[in-house]
């Protein structure tokens, strides 16, 4: 089977999967949503079998993996209605088959050079954002204790920056200083997570905050590895920052 064939296969197995866990008790939904983490692993590394080896690469199956997680808990924030259902299963057809259209160019680039990487580093940053923005509206709607909502926030950016900063590169061998700057920016995101949880906003808007500070850190973070760090780049990023922060802010009632 040819690798577009694998990839129309990957998404229609794993939107069918999202519209069996409807027919599932409620308890046993957030069960089957892990399942269906797992079989997207399973997938996509069918998908890549070819490309991938024992080493950097298989950061290719992070995103779609936190990406089928992040989706898979939202979708129990949505309204009942099957106009509802049936767009975010459209919209998680469509968002796997381009996971699997960049994850392969990031294994090809990764051995030749190839024309459409620049693309594929655009729409894999924009896709990031999203899963991101999924994940952190999902963890702080379960209304979760702090000390159980810090490592999950922890955890999911950690691997969401990881792969972010290692499409830059797309080295094989491991790298320290991707890892340690992972560590960093996903510590950053954790500590902001917990100013969010005190703070007096709403789900989206926390979410949205969020989604920011990913988005500042995960540039700046591309910026200093692709040696394209330079003043411009920091006020630009900085000033989409502060200008949320203030919109955050006065939007915030602290009244009871």
């Amino acid at each position: 089977m040819s690798k577009r064939r694998r990839f129309v296969a990957t998404s229609l197995i794993l939107s069918l999967g999202f519209v069996g866990i409807q027919f599932l008790k409620y308890q046993n939904r957030f069960w089957a949503i892990g399942v269906l983490g797992i079989l997207t692993l399973v997938l996509f590394f069918w998908s890549f079998k070819e490309s991938l080896g024992k080493n950097m690469s298989l950061l290719t199956l992070v995103l779609p993996v936190v990406f089928t997680l992040g989706v898979g808990v939202f979708w129990f924030l949505l309204p009942s209605s099957i106009y509802a259902r049936v767009q975010i299963v459209i919209f998680y057809a469509i968002g796997i088959y381009i996971l699997c259209l960049t994850g392969n160019i990031y294994l090809v680039a990764s051995v030749r050079t190839i024309a459409l990487l620049r693309a594929a580093r655009g729409v894999g940053f924009v896709l990031s954002l999203l899963t991101s923005f999924l994940v952190f509206d999902a963890a702080l709607s379960l209304k979760t204790q702090v000390y159980f909502l810090a490592p999950l926030i922890f955890i999911s950016s950690f691997l969401i920056y990881l792969q972010g900063f290692w499409s830059v590169t797309l080295d094989k061998i491991f790298s320290k200083d991707l890892v340690l700057l992972s560590l960093i920016s996903a510590l950053i995101t954790t500590e902001i997570g917990i100013v969010l949880f005190f703070w007096p906003v709403t789900v989206v808007v926390g979410s949205l905050f969020m989604t920011v500070a990913f988005y500042l850190l995960l540039g700046l973070g591309q910026a200093k590895i692709d040696e394209r760090l330079f003043a411009s780049t920091v006020k630009e990023h900085f000033g989409v920052g502060i200008l949320i922060f203030l919109a955050i802010l006065l939007s915030t009632h602290w009244g009871g």
